[in-house]
């Protein structure tokens, strides 16, 4: 089907969202949308259902769509009038037109998106609703895929999580009988060195124990050149996400510098004031495959090199229990103004050793946890490619 080009305008009609005061916006049950997502609550409708914003000012250009009512926040721009198009179609059709690139990238001034402009725009357009409806469904149908598997991604997160407090903080890992230690009647014995009851017969060790060798961060070159490598690079803004992370190239001597199934990633740099230093990552084959195949962290990181591959997984647990509770403000320091983990000084504090049997179990589970987080990524890397091959400013046959 050949695609005819019309004034955004004719395709549907924006209107500036509604003042709403941040008072007003917890009480109801109508959806209060903001320039880049639900900022809260109200008990009147202003805008259509279902409703779709354009972010006008602070998230220009971010386009959402809500199956529910909704109030339109006046940081958005709402399409008042679909003009008998497919609203799940102008959803897709408006995102992919990438409103936020066009008016953002190169402004000097606070941007904001002026409708009338908008409304100008000539574009290439689908007007046969029975195409809009195959080409939406087919794009609605990968974002619940991918919806789905990151659900089922922070659900396997969650249950690492809470297998590793469920045994090595609560201390109810399966005893010689199947049952939970301590509570069990496991005794406890005080130790001085650590601070807290452990197990009877469990030693303590420091944190750097668990460790084999430190590699270096490199940010490496922007562009290759001779002797270099092509490597992605983790930095602390990649650390959650471990995904489609900056390509950039190091010097073929620093090989030694590449990471490895089972290294930990930690930031030594940045932070803000209600976020430490020190966030963590685990690096597995599958971080390491889909990302181009060879990772390094950036100069702002470290990493780590397990003695025993099978410490990895709960060597990042005990990492990230002691972040989420703010252990890590403890070990901050400042240069320039730049806060700066003391990462020497935290691993030589004390902790237990758990027994070999006990943390290579805990490393069978959890590795496979990882493996499955890792697939469901791919999967959605996958799916999220195949969505933007269908070009929908393109013909849909």
């Amino acid at each position: 089907m050949e695609l005819k080009r019309y004034k955004l305008g004719e395709i549907l009609e924006l209107q500036r969202g509604y003042d709403l005061p941040s008072s007003q916006q917890k009480a109801g049950n109508v959806l209060v949308a903001g320039s880049n997502g639900i900022i809260g609550y109200h008990n009147e409708i202003r805008g259509n259902h279902p409703c779709i914003t354009v972010g006008r000012s602070g998230s220009v250009g971010k386009v959402h769509y809500y199956e529910q009512p909704t109030w339109a926040h006046n940081t958005a721009l709402f399409v008042k009038d679909f003009k008998g198009n497919n609203p799940q179609y102008l959803y897709y059709f408006l995102k992919n037109l990438h409103l936020d690139e066009m008016f953002v990238k190169g402004s000097s001034v606070v941007p904001s998106l002026d409708r009338k402009v908008v409304h100008s725009l000539v574009v290439p357009f689908h007007k046969e609703v029975v195409c809009q409806k195959r080409i939406a469904l087919v794009l609605s149908n990968i974002d619940r895929k991918i919806e789905l598997n990151r659900a089922i991604n922070q659900n396997l997160e969650a249950m690492a999580k809470l297998l590793y407090d469920y045994w090595f903080v609560q201390f109810d890992f399966p005893n010689e009988n199947g049952k939970p230690y301590k509570s069990s009647g496991g005794k406890m014995v005080w130790n001085k060195k650590i601070k807290r009851e452990i197990p009877e017969g469990w030693k303590e060790v420091t944190l750097n124990a668990f460790i084999d060798k430190n590699k270096a961060g490199d940010w490496g070159y922007d562009i290759p050149k001779d002797g270099t490598i092509k490597v992605g690079c983790v930095r602390g803004a990649d650390i959650i996400k471990l995904n489609d992370v900056p390509t950039r190239y190091i010097t073929s001597k620093h090989s030694d510098r590449l990471l490895e199934d089972g290294d930990i990633v930690i930031e030594i740099s940045g932070g803000s004031p209600v976020q430490a230093t020190g966030r963590v990552a685990l690096i597995t084959n599958g971080v390491i495959g889909r990302n181009g195949g060879a990772l390094v962290c950036s100069n702002f990181c470290q990493s780590f090199n397990m003695k025993k591959r099978e410490f990895s997984e709960y060597f990042y647990y005990l990492w990230q229990n002691l972040y989420d509770n703010g252990n890590m403000f403890n070990f901050e320091g400042k240069t320039s103004g730049i806060k700066n983990f003391q990462t020497d000084v935290f691993l030589a504090n004390h902790w237990f050793e758990v027994p070999k049997q006990l943390i290579e179990t805990f490393h069978t589970i959890v590795a496979q946890y990882h493996l499955m987080i890792d697939q469901n990524i791919i999967e959605n890397n996958n799916l999220t490619k195949q969505g933007h091959s269908l070009n929908i400013t393109k013909s849909a046959n």
